[in-house]
């Protein structure tokens, strides 16, 4: 039997989206920039893409940018920020995504002021804190933290985060990789400056990914050449990956309450019968707030094993320790490390999509159990 519980790190591309991309790599492959009737048809489908993304996320069509991937999208948001706007200072988190968490890096080399919020013992940004230091800032910040983090799948107040920007004239960017099309949005009415999100989270294409930039941001392009993209990201469009990316969160919103329900119910479900099985298990996501697409959990210590995921691929399981982003890298999770995690303890994240079911969760549930008898003797 193979079990995907990886769809934190990618999603399987639904047929309906891949149905949708066909035509455009087949039929209607002309250059969106040329103006016959070729290049107009590629045109229509990456503005018709936009427009429903600007539909479901209420905001304007000029407001989304295509990109290839959340990375470049973060990169573009912070930037451009501190070369374009003025930014002073970037407060950020120690748990972001390695593309946020680097980038800044790279700002504080050319003299920008990096601060770092701190994080409750719940796992969640102290917001308190981050007032503190929105506060004590010197010139124009930008506020640069995630919606959900990766690993854990905690979610964060962006509105209290949003309304506090607002209250000391601070630039906003949220990396919302995680929560887009599995969380409404209005951004008509919210504080959020910049928002990044990548198609292949959600049943879509990998390669690519938009970047939100609220109308009254003027920051220039991130990459030269052409005037794609309304000149704010020159180069020849990724036109089935547009088109792909429109139709996954198209459906995404349309069934939104329905797959929420059950996913949420096989988290649980898996919850339930984890706690059931191995009642030393814990849990690292924070329960009370965080998606019903993740579930971090530390295993007791007989699975002190660093063939555990390798094992339960062995048996057709796939999950990972982690981001996918930070793969070959020795140094373990740094979100963990900044929750305190237990070394001793084989951390685990397991994550769910639409298509997951009762009968793999039980099909892991009975191999987790399995390799605890056999690492036992």
């Amino acid at each position: 039997m193979k079990v995907y519980l990886d769809n934190a790190a990618t999603t399987a591309l639904s047929k309906e989206v891949l149905e949708s991309m066909m035509p455009y790599m087949t039929e209607i492959y002309g250059n969106p920039s040329s103006t016959h009737s070729f290049g107009r048809a590629s045109k229509s489908g990456i503005e018709h893409a936009r427009k429903t993304i600007s539909q479901y996320l209420k905001c304007k069509p000029s407001e989304i940018i295509f990109t290839s991937s959340g990375t470049e999208a973060n990169n573009t948001a912070i930037k451009c920020s501190v070369r374009d706007l003025g930014i002073k200072n970037i407060i950020s988190s120690r748990i972001e995504h390695h593309c946020v968490l680097h980038t800044v890096e790279e700002m504080e080399k050319a003299g920008i002021h990096i601060h770092y919020v701190n994080l409750t013992p719940a796992g969640l940004f102290d917001l308190e804190h981050l007032e503190q230091l929105l506060k004590s800032c010197e010139g124009k910040t930008l506020v640069s933290v995630m919606h959900a983090n990766n690993e854990l799948g905690n979610i964060m107040d962006i509105e209290a985060i949003g309304s506090l920007c607002k209250q000391h004239n601070a630039l906003f960017h949220t990396d919302t990789v995680q929560t887009i099309a599995h969380m409404p949005f209005d951004l008509s009415n919210s504080n959020i400056d910049f928002l990044s999100a990548s198609a292949h989270k959600f049943h879509g294409p990998k390669g690519v990914g938009f970047l939100y930039i609220k109308h009254q941001s003027n920051i220039a392009s991130f990459i030269h050449g052409g005037s794609q993209e309304r000149s704010m990201r020159a180069g020849t469009e990724n036109v089935s990956g547009i088109v792909g990316l429109g139709k996954a969160l198209q459906l995404a919103y349309d069934h939104l309450e329905s797959d929420a329900v059950h996913m949420t119910k096989i988290k649980n479900y898996f919850i339930e019968k984890l706690q059931e099985s191995i009642p030393d298990i814990e849990f690292n996501t924070n329960l009370n707030s965080s998606l019903f697409t993740v579930l971090n959990v530390s295993l007791p210590k007989e699975y002190n094993n660093e063939m555990t995921l390798f094992n339960l691929d062995i048996k057709g399981i796939a999950c990972s320790a982690g981001s996918a982003c930070s793969s070959g890298s020795n140094k373990g999770s740094h979100v963990l490390q900044a929750i305190n995690h237990s070394p001793e303890r084989k951390a685990i994240r397991f994550s769910f999509s639409k298509y997951t079911t009762t009968g793999e969760i039980d099909y892991t549930i009975e191999k987790l159990k399995e390799l605890a008898l056999a690492e036992s003797i």
